[in-house]
C-alpha cells in the first residue's frame, strides 16, 4: 500500500501516514485472535519518525519502543543505560544488550540479535549475533 501511494502521488508516504495505514488495517482484525506488536520507522520531510502499532490498532509516536514477550527485560536494560549524548556505537551496544537480555529470557525469540540502523539515506544492517555468545561475554565483563 505504501508503494501504491508512491505511484499515485509521486513521492514517498510519510512515516506517520504509513503507521496510520497499518493502524487502520488492524481495526478490521479486532477480536479475530491476531497478536501483533510492530514498530514503523523511517525518515521523511519531518525527519526521523518512530511509531508503535499493535493488533488493537493502538498507534503511538515516540523515541524508543520495545515489543514482544521479552520487551520488559529490554526496557529495563535500555532505560537504565540510555543517555541523550550517546554515540552511535554506544547506542548500538545498548540496543544489542537490551535485545540480548530480552531474547535470552524468551525461549521463542530465535536466539539472535538482528540489528538495523534506519538512517536518512536508508537502513543498514548493523549485526547478527548469537545471544548465547553475547550473554556469556556480558557475564564475563567483556563489554
Amino acid at each position: 500500500s505504501s508503494r501504491l501511494y508512491r505511484l499515485r502521488n509521486n513521492h514517498r508516504i510519510s512515516v506517520a501516514a504509513s503507521s496510520k495505514l497499518l493502524s487502520n488495517m488492524m481495526v478490521g482484525y479486532r477480536g479475530m485472535g491476531l497478536s501483533m506488536g510492530s514498530m514503523i520507522c523511517g525518515w521523511d520531510k519531518e525527519g526521523p519518525g518512530l511509531y508503535y502499532v499493535d493488533d488493537n490498532a493502538t498507534r503511538l509516536s515516540g523515541r524508543m519502543f520495545s515489543t514482544g514477550c521479552g520487551s520488559s527485560f529490554a526496557y529495563g536494560v535500555v532505560d537504565s543505560g540510555y543517555r541523550e549524548d550517546m554515540t552511535v556505537e554506544e547506542a548500538y551496544e545498548l540496543g544489542r544488550r537490551g535485545i540480548a537480555h530480552a531474547t535470552h529470557r524468551d525461549a521463542y525469540s530465535g536466539g539472535f540479535v538482528n540489528m538495523y540502523h534506519m538512517r536518512e539515506d536508508g537502513w543498514i544492517k548493523v549485526c547478527k549475533e548469537d545471544v548465547s555468545e553475547l550473554i556469556h561475554r556480558y557475564r564475563e565483563g567483556m563489554f
